[in-house]
């Protein structure tokens, strides 16, 4: 059985998400066979890059894409997939998209598997295939979609979510989360030997650790409480001293209680919360770009108790301190 597969472009699409998706599902039953001088196969998937015009567009790296078809002409696919879409998360969805949002819902009722990756989960909720369901999406993007589709259960965590009666709704989180959909989706529909072969061919890895390892921890609401961005901007300063959101609540001439009434209202988190991040994020710069003892970034952080540094950064980063200094080294080795 080969699988009808449509692959969505538009002109916000990154270039290489959208290309690795076409490269490597076009490769199934033909590469590993090649490499080893056995027949080919009967295509499994048979792939078809469209979009709502069909016209040749400049995608948003400057890049001119011509599809292959219009969106019209596959009213009835067997799998749909949605790559990564950069726009800013803070605007909402662009108008130019919600057309095609609406030719999600309507395939996707035909009885097509409907998946995204990154930030296209956004695109699945506008089309409403996401309400009721876990989702994951690319971590700069998980506060707009938990905002803009509250009946999604955002598992900001998450590299892969299958979703829906018959897995019929998967989401895949940051953009290189499409080698993790692509290997599901070969496996479900070609088996785990197939998967095992091309994950051997393009050097592919899930990504067991989940997404929190990648994540900016700080990347922030917009709001426009003054008194709140005060706050936050002498929290940015001070997050290492003792007791820090009793003095911001003392500065702003507040009660605690209304003080932390008015933060979570403005930012979306607990001011304590907020602070524990803060300390977070800035112990991954140490870790990352020092050689400082685990313990000493600790303190320098804000920590009276190394156990308690320990607890909150496993928590938040989905790894331990050691193990997160560990795997960034190998990217930018640290220098004393």
């Amino acid at each position: 059985m080969t699988i009808s597969t449509t692959v969505i472009g538009a002109r916000y699409a990154g270039t290489s998400v959208l290309f690795s998706i076409l490269d490597v599902l076009a490769s199934v039953g033909r590469d590993w066979e090649m490499l080893h001088g056995l027949p080919m196969q009967v295509p499994v998937f048979n792939v078809s890059l469209r979009t709502a015009d069909g016209a040749p567009y400049w995608d948003v790296n400057g890049r001119k894409i011509t599809p292959d078809a219009v969106l019209a002409e596959a009213p009835k696919p067997d799998l749909v997939i949605v790559p990564d879409l950069h726009f800013d998360p803070n605007a909402g969805l662009p108008a130019d998209l919600k057309p095609v949002a609406g030719w999600l819902g309507a395939a996707h009722e035909r009885g097509a598997i409907v998946t995204s990756v990154c930030s296209g989960a956004v695109l699945l909720g506008a089309a409403g295939l996401l309400n009721g369901k876990e989702a994951t999406t690319h971590w700069g993007f998980a506060d707009m979609l938990g905002r803009e589709f509250p009946e999604v259960k955002v598992c900001r965590d998450r590299i892969l979510v299958p979703a829906g009666e018959g897995h019929r709704v998967v989401t895949a989180g940051g953009a290189s989360a499409w080698a993790d959909l692509m290997l599901y989706l070969i496996g479900r529909f070609a088996g785990a030997d197939e998967t095992r072969r091309i994950a051997k061919i393009y050097l592919i890895d899930p990504h067991l650790d989940g997404q929190l390892t990648y994540a900016s921890l700080t990347s922030a609401r917009q709001h426009e409480d003054q008194l709140i961005a005060q706050a936050q901007v002498w929290a940015a300063q001070h997050y290492d001293k003792p007791s820090p959101v009793a003095a911001m609540a003392e500065r702003s001439g507040m009660t605690e209680r209304g003080f932390h009434r008015r933060f979570k209202k403005a930012t979306g988190q607990a001011p304590g919360d907020y602070i524990q991040t803060l300390r977070i994020e800035e112990a991954k710069q140490l870790l990352e770009t020092t050689a400082t003892p685990i313990d000493e970034v600790s303190a320098e952080v804000g920590y009276s108790e190394p156990s308690s540094f320990r607890s909150a950064f496993r928590k938040r980063v989905g790894i331990s301190a050691s193990a997160y200094r560990k795997k960034w080294q190998a990217l930018a080795p640290v220098h004393d």
